[in-house]
Protein backbone atom coordinates (compact mmCIF):
# COMPACT_ATOMS: atom_id res chain seq x y z
CA UNK A 1 0.00 0.00 0.00
CA UNK A 2 1.21 3.05 -1.07
CA UNK A 3 2.38 5.56 1.73
CA UNK A 4 0.00 8.45 1.90
CA UNK A 5 1.32 12.19 0.53
CA UNK A 6 2.82 14.94 3.06
CA UNK A 7 0.71 17.45 2.95
CA UNK A 8 3.00 20.57 0.48
CA UNK A 9 4.24 22.56 2.98
CA UNK A 10 2.70 26.71 2.63
CA UNK A 11 4.98 29.33 1.44
CA UNK A 12 5.87 32.41 3.50
CA UNK A 13 3.74 35.26 1.51
CA UNK A 14 6.72 37.34 0.42
CA UNK A 15 7.56 40.25 2.59
CA UNK A 16 7.25 43.79 0.63
CA UNK A 17 10.46 45.72 0.07
CA UNK A 18 10.68 48.57 2.73
CA UNK A 19 10.61 51.96 1.21
CA UNK A 20 14.49 52.55 2.33
CA UNK A 21 15.60 49.49 -0.01
CA UNK A 22 13.46 50.40 -2.72
CA UNK A 23 14.89 53.62 -2.73
CA UNK A 24 18.36 51.88 -2.41
CA UNK A 25 17.41 49.80 -5.59
CA UNK A 26 16.64 52.51 -7.87
CA UNK A 27 19.77 54.43 -6.65
CA UNK A 28 21.47 51.58 -8.26
CA UNK A 29 19.93 52.78 -11.54
CA UNK A 30 21.51 54.88 -14.00
CA UNK A 31 19.65 57.87 -15.09
CA UNK A 32 20.00 60.75 -17.29
CA UNK A 33 22.30 63.21 -16.00
CA UNK A 34 20.76 66.69 -14.83
CA UNK A 35 21.37 69.87 -17.45
CA UNK A 36 24.57 71.19 -17.06
CA UNK A 37 25.99 68.90 -15.05
CA UNK A 38 27.88 65.78 -15.84
CA UNK A 39 27.55 62.34 -14.21
CA UNK A 40 28.68 62.35 -11.07
CA UNK A 41 30.59 59.39 -11.45
CA UNK A 42 32.84 60.72 -13.47
CA UNK A 43 32.82 64.62 -13.02
CA UNK A 44 35.73 66.51 -12.44
CA UNK A 45 36.65 69.29 -9.92
CA UNK A 46 38.31 71.79 -12.29
CA UNK A 47 36.94 73.64 -15.30
CA UNK A 48 34.01 75.56 -15.17
CA UNK A 49 33.76 74.53 -11.19
CA UNK A 50 36.71 76.73 -10.56
CA UNK A 51 40.10 75.65 -9.98
CA UNK A 52 40.27 72.29 -8.22
CA UNK A 53 37.22 73.38 -6.06
CA UNK A 54 33.27 72.04 -6.03
CA UNK A 55 30.21 71.71 -7.84
CA UNK A 56 28.15 74.64 -8.59
CA UNK A 57 24.43 73.89 -8.66
CA UNK A 58 21.66 76.29 -9.56
CA UNK A 59 18.24 76.39 -9.79
CA UNK A 60 14.95 77.81 -8.31
CA UNK A 61 12.39 77.48 -4.74
CA UNK A 62 10.01 74.99 -5.67
CA UNK A 63 8.60 74.01 -8.91
CA UNK A 64 4.99 74.10 -8.72
CA UNK A 65 3.98 77.42 -9.74
CA UNK A 66 0.95 78.67 -12.11
CA UNK A 67 2.69 81.31 -14.08
CA UNK A 68 5.33 79.34 -15.48
CA UNK A 69 2.94 76.82 -17.77
CA UNK A 70 3.34 78.01 -21.16
CA UNK A 71 6.22 79.94 -20.02
CA UNK A 72 9.16 77.88 -18.30
CA UNK A 73 6.81 74.38 -18.48
CA UNK A 74 5.47 73.62 -22.10
CA UNK A 75 2.42 73.48 -23.20
CA UNK A 76 0.48 70.62 -22.46
CA UNK A 77 2.86 69.17 -20.25
CA UNK A 78 1.22 67.55 -17.01
CA UNK A 79 1.20 69.22 -14.03
CA UNK A 80 2.65 65.38 -12.40
CA UNK A 81 5.41 65.62 -14.57
CA UNK A 82 6.82 69.13 -13.90
CA UNK A 83 9.33 68.07 -11.56
CA UNK A 84 10.55 65.63 -14.05
CA UNK A 85 11.28 68.50 -16.57
CA UNK A 86 12.27 70.96 -14.07
CA UNK A 87 14.92 68.59 -12.65
CA UNK A 88 16.50 68.51 -16.35
CA UNK A 89 16.47 72.12 -17.31
CA UNK A 90 17.90 73.31 -13.68
CA UNK A 91 21.08 71.43 -11.45
CA UNK A 92 19.08 71.76 -8.36
CA UNK A 93 15.84 73.06 -6.44
CA UNK A 94 15.31 74.53 -2.98
CA UNK A 95 12.02 72.83 -1.72
CA UNK A 96 10.09 74.99 0.42
CA UNK A 97 7.13 73.50 0.86
CA UNK A 98 8.60 72.01 4.03
CA UNK A 99 8.59 75.31 5.57
CA UNK A 100 5.34 75.07 5.89
CA UNK A 101 4.30 71.23 6.17
CA UNK A 102 5.24 67.65 6.55
CA UNK A 103 5.83 65.03 3.99
CA UNK A 104 5.32 61.29 4.43
CA UNK A 105 8.34 58.90 3.30
CA UNK A 106 6.91 58.27 -0.18
CA UNK A 107 6.37 61.56 -0.74
CA UNK A 108 10.26 62.28 -1.11
CA UNK A 109 11.37 58.65 -2.60
CA UNK A 110 8.83 59.59 -4.99
CA UNK A 111 10.84 63.53 -5.45
CA UNK A 112 13.77 61.05 -5.64
CA UNK A 113 12.80 58.84 -8.22
CA UNK A 114 11.24 61.45 -10.66
CA UNK A 115 15.18 63.49 -10.55
CA UNK A 116 18.07 62.51 -12.69
CA UNK A 117 21.50 61.37 -11.54
CA UNK A 118 23.95 64.69 -10.43
CA UNK A 119 20.77 66.66 -9.53
CA UNK A 120 20.86 67.70 -6.21
CA UNK A 121 18.11 69.43 -3.92
CA UNK A 122 17.96 71.95 -0.52
CA UNK A 123 15.59 71.69 1.54
CA UNK A 124 13.86 74.76 3.80
CA UNK A 125 13.83 73.93 7.08
CA UNK A 126 10.13 73.94 9.39
CA UNK A 127 9.36 76.95 10.55
CA UNK A 128 8.64 75.82 13.84
CA UNK A 129 12.30 75.05 14.33
CA UNK A 130 13.42 79.13 13.48
CA UNK A 131 10.39 81.26 14.67
CA UNK A 132 10.81 80.75 18.04
CA UNK A 133 11.64 83.18 20.95
CA UNK A 134 14.54 80.73 22.25
CA UNK A 135 16.21 79.26 19.69
CA UNK A 136 17.96 76.72 22.27
CA UNK A 137 14.30 75.17 22.31
CA UNK A 138 14.07 73.64 19.32
CA UNK A 139 15.69 70.24 19.77
CA UNK A 140 12.15 68.33 19.40
CA UNK A 141 10.94 70.31 16.72
CA UNK A 142 14.35 69.99 14.86
CA UNK A 143 14.46 66.03 15.15
CA UNK A 144 10.91 65.63 14.08
CA UNK A 145 11.48 67.74 10.61
CA UNK A 146 14.91 65.63 10.07
CA UNK A 147 13.27 62.42 10.96
CA UNK A 148 9.97 63.03 8.47
CA UNK A 149 12.18 61.16 5.44
CA UNK A 150 14.94 63.43 3.97
CA UNK A 151 16.92 60.44 4.03
CA UNK A 152 15.00 59.15 1.10
CA UNK A 153 16.37 61.35 -1.05
CA UNK A 154 19.69 59.55 -0.82
CA UNK A 155 22.37 61.34 -2.88
CA UNK A 156 19.73 63.92 -4.07
CA UNK A 157 20.30 65.08 -0.39
CA UNK A 158 21.96 68.85 -0.73
CA UNK A 159 21.54 71.41 2.17
CA UNK A 160 19.13 72.42 4.68
CA UNK A 161 18.15 76.30 4.49
CA UNK A 162 17.40 77.61 8.03
CA UNK A 163 15.37 80.37 7.62
CA UNK A 164 15.04 82.97 10.44
CA UNK A 165 12.88 86.00 10.27
CA UNK A 166 13.97 89.38 9.67
CA UNK A 167 12.92 90.67 13.31
CA UNK A 168 14.99 87.69 14.76
CA UNK A 169 17.88 89.07 16.64
CA UNK A 170 21.35 87.56 16.83
CA UNK A 171 22.04 86.21 20.51
CA UNK A 172 25.42 84.76 20.69
CA UNK A 173 24.39 82.20 23.59
CA UNK A 174 21.26 81.28 22.59
CA UNK A 175 22.18 80.58 18.52
CA UNK A 176 25.35 78.82 19.80
CA UNK A 177 22.71 76.27 21.40
CA UNK A 178 20.82 76.29 18.57
CA UNK A 179 23.31 75.26 16.07
CA UNK A 180 24.60 72.98 19.04
CA UNK A 181 21.12 70.84 17.87
CA UNK A 182 22.01 70.69 14.24
CA UNK A 183 22.66 66.31 13.73
CA UNK A 184 25.47 65.73 11.28
CA UNK A 185 23.69 62.99 9.63
CA UNK A 186 20.72 61.05 9.43
CA UNK A 187 20.72 57.53 8.57
CA UNK A 188 24.33 57.56 7.77
CA UNK A 189 23.54 60.69 5.19
CA UNK A 190 25.86 63.72 6.15
CA UNK A 191 23.84 66.88 6.41
CA UNK A 192 24.85 70.17 5.61
CA UNK A 193 23.34 73.22 7.28
CA UNK A 194 22.56 76.89 5.60
CA UNK A 195 21.78 79.73 7.88
CA UNK A 196 19.51 82.30 6.03
CA UNK A 197 19.64 85.02 9.10
CA UNK A 198 17.91 88.38 7.75
CA UNK A 199 18.32 90.97 10.71
CA UNK A 200 21.76 93.02 10.52
CA UNK A 201 22.34 92.19 14.06
CA UNK A 202 23.95 88.90 12.89
CA UNK A 203 26.68 91.04 11.21
CA UNK A 204 29.20 90.04 13.93
CA UNK A 205 31.98 88.54 13.65
CA UNK A 206 30.77 86.36 16.89
CA UNK A 207 28.24 85.20 14.47
CA UNK A 208 30.76 84.23 11.50
CA UNK A 209 32.80 82.32 14.24
CA UNK A 210 29.90 80.39 15.61
CA UNK A 211 29.10 79.02 12.43
CA UNK A 212 32.34 78.62 11.22
CA UNK A 213 32.74 76.34 14.10
CA UNK A 214 29.69 74.10 13.51
CA UNK A 215 30.41 74.16 9.22
CA UNK A 216 27.29 75.75 8.71
CA UNK A 217 27.15 78.04 5.62
CA UNK A 218 25.65 81.71 5.96
CA UNK A 219 23.20 82.12 3.19
CA UNK A 220 24.32 84.92 0.60
CA UNK A 221 21.40 87.18 -0.06
CA UNK A 222 21.40 89.34 -3.12
CA UNK A 223 18.93 91.70 -1.86
CA UNK A 224 17.97 95.34 -0.76
CA UNK A 225 15.88 94.33 2.55
CA UNK A 226 18.16 91.55 3.61
CA UNK A 227 22.28 91.47 5.02
CA UNK A 228 24.72 90.41 2.32
CA UNK A 229 27.37 88.49 3.82
CA UNK A 230 29.76 86.59 2.16
CA UNK A 231 31.74 85.10 4.77
CA UNK A 232 33.69 81.23 4.40
CA UNK A 233 32.08 79.17 7.37
CA UNK A 234 31.65 75.81 5.69
CA UNK A 235 33.24 73.89 3.48
CA UNK A 236 30.25 74.87 0.68
CA UNK A 237 28.50 78.44 -0.37
CA UNK A 238 24.58 78.69 -0.23
CA UNK A 239 23.40 81.85 -2.22
CA UNK A 240 19.49 83.44 -2.72
CA UNK A 241 19.52 85.79 -5.73
CA UNK A 242 16.54 88.18 -5.31
CA UNK A 243 16.71 90.51 -8.32
CA UNK A 244 15.17 89.03 -11.26
CA UNK A 245 13.51 91.73 -13.71
CA UNK A 246 10.07 90.84 -15.22
CA UNK A 247 10.43 92.93 -18.19
CA UNK A 248 14.60 90.73 -18.77
CA UNK A 249 13.77 87.87 -20.49
CA UNK A 250 16.20 86.19 -18.46
CA UNK A 251 15.52 87.62 -15.35
CA UNK A 252 19.26 89.18 -15.04
CA UNK A 253 20.74 91.07 -17.51
CA UNK A 254 23.58 88.87 -19.51
CA UNK A 255 25.77 91.29 -18.03
CA UNK A 256 24.95 91.03 -14.21
CA UNK A 257 24.42 86.82 -14.77
CA UNK A 258 27.93 86.81 -15.91
CA UNK A 259 29.52 88.31 -12.78
CA UNK A 260 27.25 86.28 -10.58
CA UNK A 261 29.17 83.35 -12.80
CA UNK A 262 32.71 84.43 -11.99
CA UNK A 263 31.86 85.12 -8.26
CA UNK A 264 30.40 81.11 -8.30
CA UNK A 265 33.64 80.24 -9.39
CA UNK A 266 35.30 81.59 -6.83
CA UNK A 267 32.95 80.34 -4.00
CA UNK A 268 33.79 76.96 -5.74
CA UNK A 269 37.53 76.94 -5.14
CA UNK A 270 36.67 76.40 -1.35
CA UNK A 271 33.88 73.92 -1.85
CA UNK A 272 30.51 73.06 -3.60
CA UNK A 273 28.58 76.55 -4.82
CA UNK A 274 24.08 76.29 -4.74
CA UNK A 275 22.92 79.06 -6.38
CA UNK A 276 19.26 79.72 -6.36
CA UNK A 277 16.88 82.56 -8.57
CA UNK A 278 14.21 83.36 -5.27
CA UNK A 279 11.93 86.00 -5.50
CA UNK A 280 11.86 88.87 -7.40
CA UNK A 281 9.80 88.98 -10.65
CA UNK A 282 9.47 84.83 -9.71
CA UNK A 283 7.83 83.98 -13.43
CA UNK A 284 11.82 84.51 -14.66
CA UNK A 285 13.35 82.64 -11.95
CA UNK A 286 13.17 79.38 -14.43
CA UNK A 287 14.80 81.98 -17.32
CA UNK A 288 17.33 83.54 -14.98
CA UNK A 289 18.62 80.40 -13.27
CA UNK A 290 19.13 78.30 -17.10
CA UNK A 291 20.76 81.28 -18.25
CA UNK A 292 22.94 81.09 -15.14
CA UNK A 293 23.82 77.31 -15.97
CA UNK A 294 24.55 78.48 -19.45
CA UNK A 295 26.94 81.20 -18.80
CA UNK A 296 28.72 78.74 -16.51
CA UNK A 297 29.19 76.06 -18.63
CA UNK A 298 28.99 78.29 -22.01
Amino acid sequence: MPSPKKPAAKKSPAKKPSLKKAAAKKAAKPAKAARGVPDARTATKAGPYGSRGGLIRAGIGGWTFEPWRGVFYPDGLSQKRELEYASRQLTSIEINGTYYSTFKPASWSKWREETPEGFVFSVKASRYCTNRRVLGEAKESIDRFIGQGLSMLGDRLGPINWQFMGTKKFDPEDFGKFLALLPKEVDGLRLRHALEVRSPTFKDPRFYDLARKHNAAIVFADDDDFPEIDEPTADFTYARLMRTQEDVKTGYPPAALARWAARAKDWAKRGDVFVYFISGAKVRAPAAAQAFIDTLYG
